[in-house]
């Protein structure tokens, strides 16, 4: 997730996790049957339920999200519900009691055949505390609707992995934007509550553009307020990022992906506005500002982020992002590489497909570097940032996994590409972890470094040692030197320069970094 003020220094959070599950046996899983009416809009407030045949003793709770992943943020959902209800076959109620914020007990769990309630919108709810990023929130208007399931909806326990179904009643001429498919019964359908979560709904008066990169179909749904953001636009500003995104991963590892945007009102000071990703889509909420080509730089740089997500978490991650613990997230110690990396590799990518300049790479980075200096702590490690990310202690820091943690990521693939003679960097190493994982084979947390040490040379472990596990400073001018670029470390305004005349040496790590392997 990318977040940020109106100046788009990005502060964000980043994937929470949790402990493996125990998977139920299929035959005892009932289905989930979620249904959502839109035309019943008023009040800011969504109607809800959900029917089921088969739960258990073991299932007599239902969970509200307290957060989500992709959020490290504290959301306590259970805040907007009301007027929490559940029936037996005959429509006759059944207790309910609230035990805490996020969860209801039903009384006879068995004898229940539908629960319903309400639940407010998160984008106009007054809360004083802990108030939901906007675009992993809810937003319902006349004209449209911005649905992020587990701001909506429960799961009772022990069933978080049981199929599901989810009837969206839509006005007529109403446009939906999802990655989740239809059923045959028309209902859309899910393998498990975590999928429906990963899977955000745009619907209302959008506007769409589709294309396909690698021969995969990408869609971009967009509600623009006052109209003057259309998905034709931005698919013009994006269109190169996609190519070159999708020949930095020597094919996409996905078979359709989803844009989804979000622009209304004028730019607030404070406000917050960014993107959330997804395995298959992500959603971006920004202020309507007019369209320009340095706005849609902006837009595509965001959207090089959230895409190349595809590649961490959905096809490397560790076995305990596998399943999460909408409860009691607990963190993984590598953010550095789900949000670090994918942030070097958003920018690696444009550079080496030739949409960025070298001299524009470079100026991106210094301004990391900038940014790492003077609003963050440069003694807080990039691991320490990642297992106190749900305190307030870290969140001071979580931004800068943005900054340092890509700067970190540059470094990285500087030195892997000076150990390998110019062959094997960064890119490649993630391809080599994608084919080793993927997305049903996740890597145990505690032992990824050792792993990375055996895949690669024993200095990479002593780089994780000194600038992922601690925060030693950052050899910024010696591993550029190796390329033939200067840094010039001005406390004002740290900078590069390309030297015009590199040494040979330098000159063929230089063309491996920009991506000419054969140079190289």
């Amino acid at each position: 997730m990318l977040a940020g003020n109106l100046r788009w220094i990005l502060v964000a959070s980043m994937l929470g996790t949790a402990p493996l599950r125990a998977q139920p046996a299929a035959e005892d899983v009932p289905t989930l049957q979620y249904r959502i009416d839109l035309n019943r809009r008023a009040g800011d407030r969504f109607h809800a339920s959900l029917t089921v045949d088969g739960l258990a003793s073991g299932n007599a709770v239902l969970q509200f999200a307290s957060t989500a992943p992709g959020t490290y943020q504290v959301m306590d959902i259970g805040r907007f519900v009301d007027s929490l209800r559940a029936v037996d076959a005959s429509g006759a109620g059944i207790p309910v009691e609230r035990l805490d914020t996020n969860q209801w007990r039903i009384s006879d769990p068995d004898r229940v055949r539908a629960v319903t309630w309400t639940v407010a919108d998160t984008w106009d709810a007054v809360v004083q505390e802990n108030r939901v990023y906007p675009m992993a929130g809810t937003s319902i208007e006349d004209d449209h609707v911005l649905f992020n399931a587990h701001a909506v909806l429960p799961f009772p326990t022990g069933l978080q992995d049981a199929p599901v179904e989810l009837a969206l009643v839509v006005p007529d001429g109403w446009t939906v934007g999802t990655a989740l498919e239809k059923g045959p019964d028309g209902d859309y359908v899910a393998e498990d509550y975590d999928f429906l979560v990963d899977s955000p709904i745009l619907a209302g008066n959008l506007t769409v553009a589709t294309t396909e990169v690698t021969g995969v179909p990408i869609e971009i749904y967009t509600y623009s307020a006052g109209g003057g953001i259309r998905s034709d636009q931005l698919l013009g500003s994006m269109q190169s990022m996609l190519q070159a995104a999708g020949e930095f991963l020597g094919g996409l590892p996905i078979d359709r992906y989803v844009f989804l945007y979000h622009f209304e009102g004028v730019p607030k000071s404070g406000a917050t506005y960014g993107a959330w990703e997804h395995s298959y889509s992500s959603e971006y909420v920004f202020p309507e500002v007019p369209f320009s080509e340095a706005f849609g730089q902006t837009l595509t740089d965001v959207a090089a982020h959230e895409f190349l997500h595809i590649v961490t978490p959905l096809n490397i991650h560790s076995e305990i992002i596998e399943h999460f613990d909408f409860e009691t997230p607990v963190p993984s110690r590598h953010l550095w590489l789900y949000e670090g990396v994918t942030e070097w590799g958003a920018h690696a990518s444009q550079l080496r497909g030739g949409i960025k300049s070298p001299e524009a790479y470079l100026e991106e980075t210094a301004r990391k570097i900038a940014i790492d200096r003077a609003q963050f702590d440069t003694a807080y490690s990039l691991e320490r940032l990642a297992l106190t990310s749900y305190t307030p202690e870290g969140q001071a820091q979580y931004g800068n996994i943005y900054q340092r943690g890509a700067v970190v990521a540059g470094l990285l693939d500087i030195r892997l590409l000076e150990l390998s003679d110019g062959q094997r960097g960064l890119q490649e190493l993630l391809l080599e972890l994608m084919d080793r994982y993927g997305k049903s084979r996740p890597f145990v947390d505690d032992e990824l470094y050792d792993v990375l040490v055996e895949m690669t040379d024993p200095a990479i472990g002593e780089f994780f040692d000194s600038y992922v596990e601690s925060a030693e400073p950052l050899p910024i001018t010696e591993y550029y030197d190796k390329l033939g670029i200067d840094f010039i470390d001005d406390p004002e305004q740290p900078r590069f320069e390309i030297r015009p005349d590199p040494t040979p040496e330098q000159a063929r790590l230089r063309a491996a970094w920009l991506g000419e392997r054969d140079a190289a």
